[in-house]
């Protein structure tokens, strides 16, 4: 680990978790956030969130199956839900936007899924996912499991 940005930043990190803490008290749905968590990170190939993300995926009883499939969503026929479906296309549109811009269709198909206020919701959780990835990878947190096979 290059420097532990948790204790380097201890303000910043309480700032995060309280955006963490409005979207888990958004109403949104908590796997369908974990989905969308785990499918930035592995856009973003955050280790550290990967195993995090997917820990917590099991603990909320998601299936293996499923779990494997996630960055094959639109593969995955009905597995996935219209909502869970959307989001995840909303989650790769918004991380890369950089090369997507966010196109009106995209915007056009998610809205039609969500209200404003969840859509707003879930773009501050696809922001704030894509925000821990950046400290996670720049600072080379390693992933718990990485830790325990270490110990």
């Amino acid at each position: 680990m290059r420097l532990d940005y948790t204790k380097a930043a201890p303000g910043g990190m309480k700032a995060f978790g309280s955006v963490y803490g409005y979207v888990m008290q958004s109403g949104l749905d908590d796997v369908l956030v974990e989905l969308v968590y785990l499918r930035v990170s592995q856009i973003n190939g955050c280790a550290y969130c990967l195993d995090m993300h997917t820990r917590d995926l099991i603990r909320h009883g998601v299936t293996p199956a499923k779990l494997a499939l996630v960055q094959a969503w639109h593969e995955a026929g009905t597995l996935f839900s219209e909502r869970e479906k959307a989001a995840l296309a909303w989650a790769e549109t918004v991380t890369r936007v950089a090369d997507t811009h966010v196109p009106d269709e995209e915007f056009q198909r998610v809205a039609a899924v969500f209200g404003e206020k969840e859509l707003a919701d879930l773009t501050m959780a696809i922001g704030l996912m894509n925000a821990f990835n950046r400290l996670a990878i720049s600072f080379r947190r390693p992933p718990d499991a990485a830790l325990a096979a270490n110990a």
